[in-house]
């Protein structure tokens, strides 16, 4: 892929974390790492269009989304969603809500 050479004013915490990111061996160089951070924020602008374009053409074809609907399927996924904090990650339980709970470092789940 072709390059060209660029001037940009970044914010200094940024151009530390890019210094010792190469430091770390975990970029070959400061260029090289702000360029992944711009091809992630153009894959993640993509992402994002193309799910509005979805939205926007799911609710042409079934109507509005409302803000019950979305309720619900925030919850949905919340009693779907992997648990991680403090032990292994594992499912949690059907039915469970994860907003009031965690794992202890033994994995076991408690209620908060």
């Amino acid at each position: 892929m072709s390059k060209r050479r660029l001037s940009a004013t970044v914010d200094l915490d940024l151009v530390r974390a890019a210094e010792h990111a190469v430091s770390e061996g975990l970029a070959e160089s400061v260029s090289a790492w702000i360029n992944g951070a711009m091809r992630r924020q153009l894959e993640h602008d993509e992402r994002l269009r193309a799910l509005r374009e979805f939205i926007s053409a799911y609710e042409a074809e079934h109507g509005e989304i409302s803000k019950a609907e979305v309720a619900t399927a925030s919850e949905r996924a919340r009693v779907r969603a992997m648990i991680v904090r403090g032990g292994t990650a594992r499912k949690a339980p059907r039915g469970a809500s994860t907003a009031k709970a965690h794992v202890t470092r033994a994995g076991k789940r408690k209620r908060a």
